[in-house]
């Protein structure tokens, strides 16, 4: 059996994925009921409710670099710039880490964000420390590096001019053609066999992109990226995900097909993913944008979750289950083999790393 949905919720807010924010706060602050103060009134006092404006934060963390033991992962380090994103997908699996901040996984995940502008600071810190040892760090795997913020901040350019400066490789996921403005730089690393990037399309339909990315680049400025990028020499891979059945899972061999034409090299497919607080924010969007389609996408995707919304278990939790699954891999497979693609395996060299010299070390005498 599958779980009960939410009943249905408001309308959509233009420009932003989530519906609402979402009232469960797992951590410190309890449930956001009214209580009869003047802001639960403000719409019918007011009319229509004010644009919600993005918000940034800056944070001073002591360390960047991240470190996992996942085997679901193919990297064991990561960095992420920022905390939220602006793109606003509404299925993002890191919407949940914003309850740590007492925030909504919500619209507070696209709207309330935080930046590290030290992050390339702390970087050459961990770096020059003598038991480092290199491997490749990914970057953009919780939030997107390339979010509009980026423009304002380039935490994630001072973060490429480090792994120029020590020759270190790096991986970034995005889904954003901004990462074009990096192009010189990823040149340079790719010359040197030390960057791989990830392109994200989840579907090439306008209409559906536009709500369920509502502030993402529109597919084909992504696969534009991806031409421009494979001409600069830099590796590319598209990973079509998540592939949400029911509604984007019949555009896997076509998006293939265009990827493959603009000289992607690998393609790779995620089946959604909705844990903890993203299944009620996935679920409410359905209802705003497709409630026809809701019950067969809810229960497909139980198919694959052991009945459930969302498989947390290593292993199965990025590929999915049952024959629903198994099917979406098998045409995965034969899509990237028809269109001369591979299977997403590639090798950065660690063998060029140059350790940086800090201020005031000993090592500046030499």
């Amino acid at each position: 059996m599958t779980e009960p949905s939410p009943s249905p919720s408001r309308p959509a807010t233009k420009g932003r994925g989530a519906v609402s924010n979402d009232d469960s706060a797992r951590f410190n602050v309890p449930g956001r009921t009214p209580d009869g103060d003047w802001l639960d009134a403000r719409e019918a006092i007011d009319g229509k409710l004010q644009k919600l404006r993005t918000e940034v934060t800056i944070e001073y963390p002591k360390s960047i670099l991240s470190f996992n033991n996942s085997p679901d992962l193919p990297f064991d380090r990561s960095i992420n710039a920022y905390r939220g994103c602006e793109h606003g997908c509404v299925y993002c699996y890191a919407r949940p880490t914003h309850a740590y901040h007492d925030l909504s996984p919500g619209q507070d995940f696209e709207t309330q964000l935080f930046a590290k502008p030290d992050a390339a600071m702390l970087l050459r810190r961990t770096l020059a420390k003598p038991k480092y040892r290199p491997a490749p760090i990914a970057i953009g795997t919780n939030t997107d590096p390339y979010q509009p913020v980026e423009k304002r901040y380039l935490i994630t350019r001072s973060i490429l001019e480090v792994m120029l400066e020590t020759s270190h490789p790096i991986g970034i996921t995005t889904k954003s053609d901004r990462i074009l403005d990096d192009i010189d730089f990823l040149a340079e690393l790719a010359s040197q066999q030390l960057v791989a990037v990830a392109l994200s399309i989840t579907t090439l339909d306008k209409r559906i992109a536009r709500s369920l990315e509502p502030r993402a680049p529109s597919p084909f400025k992504r696969l534009a990226a991806v031409k421009m990028l494979s001409d600069a020499g830099i590796y590319v891979h598209v990973n079509i995900a998540p592939v949400i059945p029911g509604l984007t899972d019949h555009e896997i061999e076509a998006i293939a097909a265009a990827t493959a034409r603009n000289g992607a090299t690998s393609i790779s497919t995620i089946p959604l993913r909705l844990p903890h607080e993203v299944a009620p924010l996935f679920e409410e969007w359905l209802d705003a944008h497709f409630a026809d389609r809701k019950a067969k996408v809810m229960n497909i995707v139980a198919s694959m979750r052991n009945g459930r919304k969302n498989d947390p278990n290593f292993h199965s939790r990025m590929k999915g289950s049952g024959p629903w699954a198994a099917l979406l891999h098998k045409r995965t497979a034969l899509a990237a083999r028809k269109n001369g693609l591979s299977k997403g395996k590639f090798k950065l060299r660690t063998d060029l790393f140059i350790r940086p010299v800090m201020p005031g070390s000993q090592m500046e005498l030499f």
